[in-house]
């Protein structure tokens, strides 16, 4: 494929190919070729997924990732609205953040002034369907947080303690044997790690993907259900049709955290399955294994009782691309980002 001169942007899929190019030291003009972009565009795209990271030596060099270019498009991305629940209309979904987030209108306020004033959007929505995709985080910037008397909560048992009623899920023992063989990807395990005592504050949600020790780790707010579906909503949002291959089964323990099951595996988009939970059994860490030992090499930059507001998302994405870049004896001295990129291509 030859380099073209034509602007277009750039996927996630586009940012992984940027990403495994340049680890084998291909030069920008072979990268724009293969691509099917300009140069212009593959030096922009350097320049904005470019972080510093650390080698296996603990030497500070530069490289580029293609987590830190998408999340740093996504950012920027906000100010042409969602691309979910509400489609493509950027236009909605950018007056309605302004409005609620700048102007301080309820979403009541904001639907009634567009009726009002008679503006003309591709999406009409109610007021009960806004607070709804509000709550379930479908907008890039707009949370419960910015809304008018957020802290009376519609509603109030929520903060009971969930942890002594059964999720209507499976257990450990119901999975296939086929998982615990780790013969193929797609099967992960899942935890957090706290920083301060009794996890107040943020927390790391840590998924370790079971065959290729691929490391997941993404900042939470808080360690709740919610934010672990939100978690899960931007990986599928990340991953797209892909993402039921990717993540075929998710095994975790019986942390509260972890209790919303049916939001866990339920699709953000089409309410279909997306993926399969599995529980272990109390007491167990030993059944999640791979998780544990990830949890035990994040303690290396994280030690416990340290605040995790105190790092940045590039810090996380530092402890991430260092331990997915490690060489594991159980992978031969292959390091897990090798194996998950050449499966992840196949897909």
């Amino acid at each position: 494929m030859k380099g073209t001169g034509t602007f277009r942007h750039l996927g996630y899929a586009d940012r992984i190919k940027i990403e495994a190019l340049r680890k084998t030291g291909t030069c920008v003009k072979e990268i724009a070729a293969h691509i099917g972009c300009s140069v212009s565009t593959v030096y922009r795209e350097l320049k904005r997924g470019n972080y510093k990271r650390l080698t296996s030596e603990w030497e500070t060099v530069s490289a580029y990732s293609a987590d830190i270019a998408q999340r740093d498009y996504d950012y920027k991305a906000t100010a042409k609205g969602a691309q979910l629940k509400i489609g493509d209309d950027h236009a909605f979904a950018a007056y309605i953040e302004g409005k609620i987030i700048s102007e301080r209108y309820s979403p009541a306020a904001v639907l009634g002034e567009i009726r009002a004033r008679g503006l003309a959007f591709q999406t009409t929505v109610c007021v009960k369907t806004l607070y709804n995709y509000i709550d379930r985080r479908v907008f890039l910037r707009l949370s419960n947080e910015h809304l008018p008397r957020r802290k009376d909560s519609r509603r109030p048992y929520c903060k009971v303690h969930v942890r002594t009623k059964k999720p209507l899920c499976q257990g450990i023992e119901a999975r296939p044997a086929d998982i615990q063989r780790r013969i193929e990807i797609g099967h992960w395990e899942m935890d957090t790690v706290i920083g301060k005592a009794k996890g107040k504050g943020q927390v790391l949600l840590v998924l370790t993907e079971r065959f290729t020790r691929q490391e997941i780790i993404m900042k939470l707010r808080h360690k709740t259900t919610a934010e672990v579906v939100h978690a899960l909503n931007r990986l599928e949002r990340r991953y797209g049709r892909r993402f039921s291959l990717l993540f075929k089964s998710i095994t975790v323990d019986n942390g509260s955290e972890f209790m919303d099951c049916a939001g866990m595996e339920k699709s953000y988009c089409s309410k279909s399955p997306r993926t399969k939970i599995y529980y272990c059994h109390p007491y167990s860490a030993w059944e999640r294994g791979s998780n544990e030992n990830a949890n035990a090499m994040i303690r290396r930059f994280i030690p416990k009782g340290t605040p995790i507001e105190g790092y940045s998302e590039q810090d996380i994405q530092r402890i991430q691309d260092w331990m997915n870049r490690y060489p594991r004896k159980i992978l031969d001295y292959k390091c897990s980002d090798d194996l998950f990129l050449a499966h992840l291509k196949t897909l």
